[in-house]
């Protein structure tokens, strides 16, 4: 049975995780975050410490405004 986790970001929805017995994939739900779409992690912990740091390497997403 598989498991699914939301990773966060600052408020902000970075993707989810999904486990199966060789880990844990990362499926991107912002463009920001898309580089670590697809990418497998041994946690979901793992998975959100990654999401961060892109953050710390300065591509923070930016909320989207309405027109």
């Amino acid at each position: 049975m598989s498991t699914a986790y939301v990773i966060e970001v600052y408020d902000r929805t970075a993707g989810i995780v999904t486990s199966d017995e060789r880990g844990f994939s990362f499926f991107s739900s912002e463009r920001a975050f898309d580089s670590l779409d697809g990418q497998r992690f041994a946690s979901a912990r793992e998975a959100e410490i990654a999401a961060r740091a892109l953050v710390v390497a300065g591509t923070r997403p930016r909320r989207r405004t309405s027109l």
